[in-house]
C-alpha cells in the first residue's frame, strides 16, 4: 500500500491497528482507506490531525473549493473611535480621489470646519472629480429624533445650520452638489473612489465617539459596495439644497 494515507501513517509511525482504535472503526475500514476508499467527512478530519498532514494531500482528488477574498481584506485598520482618527487621515483620503467624492454624514461638521477641507473639494471638482455631500435636513423627523437621543435637543439641529454655513464658500464651484436627507442614518460615511471611511453610529451616544472603518474595496460585492449603494439610495431620496 502506498497511498499518501498509508505513506502519512507509516511516517507518524501509526498503524491499522492503532487508527481503528483511535477512530472506534474496524481495522479493515482503515485497510480499504488505505487503499484508496475515501472515508467520511468526520474521518478525513480525525486523519489529519493524527497524521499532520493537509486533507489535499492525503487525498488529492477532493475538490478544492473555490477561494473567495476575505472581506477582511477591506479593512484597513480600525479606529475605537472618530475622535482616534488623525486629522490628516481624511485629508489624505480625499486628496486621492480622481472620480468621487462621496460625504454622508448629520452635520460633518468636524469636516466642514478643518479650513483645509473646503478648498481641496473646490480644487478636486474643478479637476474634474464628481462631489457628493448629503447632509441632515436641519428640520427633519429624524434629525430631531437622534438630537434627542444624544440628549442635545436641537443641538444636532445647530450644528448642521453650522456646518452649511462653513461649506458656503463651495456654492460656486460647478462639481459640486449638496443634499439635505431626513434618513435614520446608521453609518457615516467618507468615501473617495474605492476607499472609504466608515463611521458608525450608536444610540445614545454622539458619532465621534464610536468606532470607524478605514475600508479599501476588493470586490464588487464587498463592503464598500455595499455601504456606496446605501449612499445611492439616501442620494436618491434626498432634495437639493443651495450652499
Amino acid at each position: 500500500m502506498n497511498s499518501p494515507l498509508a505513506r502519512a501513517l507509516r511516517s507518524a509511525g501509526i498503524d491499522i491497528i492503532d487508527v481503528a482504535a483511535r477512530l472506534d472503526v474496524d481495522p479493515k475500514t482503515v485497510q480499504r482507506w488505505m487503499t484508496g476508499r475515501m472515508p467520511y467527512p468526520r474521518h478525513r478530519d480525525a486523519l489529519v490531525r493524527i497524521t499532520g498532514w493537509q486533507a489535499h494531500d492525503l487525498w488529492p482528488t477532493l475538490p478544492r473549493p473555490t477561494e473567495q477574498p476575505a472581506m477582511s481584506d477591506e479593512v484597513r485598520i480600525v479606529y475605537p473611535h472618530r475622535s482616534a482618527v488623525p486629522t490628516d487621515v481624511w485629508t489624505r483620503l480625499l486628496r486621492r480621489a480622481e472620480h468621487e467624492i462621496d460625504v454622508l454624514a448629520y452635520s460633518a461638521l468636524y469636516l466642514a470646519e478643518d479650513a483645509s477641507i473646503p478648498a481641496l473639494l473646490q480644487d478636486k471638482a474643478r479637476s474634474g472629480v464628481r462631489v457628493r455631500i448629503a447632509l441632515g435636513d436641519p428640520d427633519g423627523e429624524h434629525i430631531a429624533n437622534r438630537g434627542n437621543e444624544e440628549r442635545v435637543g436641537t443641538g444636532m439641529s445647530v450644528r448642521i445650520r453650522t456646518a452649511l454655513v462653513s461649506l458656503q464658500p463651495l456654492s460656486t464651484t460647478p462639481g459640486i452638489m449638496l443634499r439635505l436627507h431626513d434618513t435614520v442614518l446608521y453609518n457615516s460615511l467618507c468615501r473617495s473612489d474605492d476607499e472609504m471611511l466608515v463611521n458608525s453610529h450608536i444610540y445614545g451616544r454622539p458619532a465621534a465617539h464610536a468606532p470607524v472603518l478605514h475600508l479599501k474595496s476588493s470586490s464588487d460585492s464587498g463592503m464598500v459596495a455595499t455601504h456606496t449603494r446605501s449612499f445611492e439610495r439616501v442620494w436618491g431620496s434626498a432634495k437639493p439644497s443651495k450652499l
